[in-house]
């Protein structure tokens, strides 16, 4: 399934307003949607509202820590979004970081259009994967003798 095709709800964490601003631009031709947090209280309040979210862009620069704390909090969600981060300073330590602790994917500031979109893609596919996965019932199968 093409997530291009879909609606998709992006969760953009950030204090800079142009972090959003340049999210919005590049998925702006798709049906994505993008909600903004400008700090980890407004985040929270976000994905407790709202169960629909696929995808969490969080600025690591401007909120120091917010990202384990958002992937903290992810833990307790039955299909969690998928979290990726952004920085100016996106090397090598932060990138095995993120990844060892659960994060998606890490991508430098500014944001390559085409590779910020295949990650947003494929993280929405994990995602829709995750979800569909968790609301399926367990069946157990019996062995034929």
């Amino acid at each position: 399934m093409d997530a291009a095709a879909l609606d998709v709800a992006i969760l953009s964490i950030s204090a800079d307003e142009d972090d959003h601003l340049a999210l919005q631009r590049l998925i702006g031709h798709s049906r994505w949607m993008v909600d903004k947090a400008r700090n980890l209280s407004e985040a929270r309040a976000l994905l407790s509202q709202k169960s629909e979210i696929s995808v969490i862009v969080c600025d690591c620069d401007a909120l120091p820590g917010a990202w384990i704390a958002i992937l903290n909090d992810l833990l307790d969600m039955p299909a969690p979004p998928s979290l990726i981060l952004t920085s100016r300073l996106a090397d090598d330590r932060l990138w095995a970081e993120a990844l060892n602790l659960g994060a998606w994917d890490v991508l430098a500031k500014p944001l390559d259009r085409s590779e910020a979109l295949r990650s947003l893609r494929y993280a929405c596919d994990h995602w829709q994967h995750h979800a569909t996965v968790a609301t399926e019932p367990f069946r157990v199968m019996s062995a034929v003798s």
